[in-house]
């Protein structure tokens, strides 16, 4: 049987495993006349829920990148942006995940955010969907978040000038991430 979700905790404790088929991280940017804007394809992640806190630790495979053309995928794996060969993951963690109130499923955290080696804190906000029984006897929630970083911070300087001087890549980078954690323990058919 489904637990119910205590008011002040993101899921009910224990340890919850990421659904990559379902989840996602991307990215994105301004760039020339819009926006630019990218996956990681290999992604991990475990939320860890005890009685008063919730913590997420999660990787990106910087290989994984994928920007609808082969090029620019490879070129974000090269020194320019991420270095995939000398850093081959990114990685976030936050050790107190918690609702904002309101029961609506608000939710922030402070964390830490690895890339080309230099870990920054950031803070993320999101959401935390209801928990729902799967049809697999699993337990389900889904954990939105959302941040914005500048990515000269972590060492990813590249940049082509416009004509008239300016860069044609901005700094502010938003990450997105679609995650979905399952746990053993719901009812199939619930």
């Amino acid at each position: 049987m489904t637990t119910e979700l205590q008011a002040d905790v993101v899921a009910p404790a224990g340890t919850w495993n990421l659904d990559p088929v379902h989840s996602r991280v991307d990215f994105e940017v301004s760039y020339l006349a819009g926006r630019f804007k990218g996956e990681f394809h290999e992604i991990g992640a475990e939320l860890t829920v005890n009685t008063d806190r919730a913590s997420l630790d999660g990787t990106a495979k910087v290989a994984s990148v994928d920007v609808k053309d082969e090029n620019l995928s490879a070129h974000l794996q090269s020194p320019d942006f991420f270095d995939a060969e000398r850093h081959p993951e990114l990685r976030f963690a936050a050790l107190d995940i918690r609702l904002d109130g309101g029961g609506d499923g608000k939710v922030s955290a402070d964390g830490e955010l690895t890339i080309k080696g230099v870990t920054m804190p950031v803070a993320v906000t999101g959401t935390v969907t209801a928990l729902i029984a799967d049809p697999y006897g699993n337990d389900r929630i889904g954990l939105n978040l959302t941040t914005k970083i500048d990515r000269t911070d972590f060492g990813v300087d590249w940049n082509n000038p416009l004509p008239s001087g300016e860069p044609s890549l901005a700094n502010d980078v938003t990450i997105v991430a679609e995650l979905q954690f399952v746990k053993p323990g719901g009812e199939p058919g619930e």
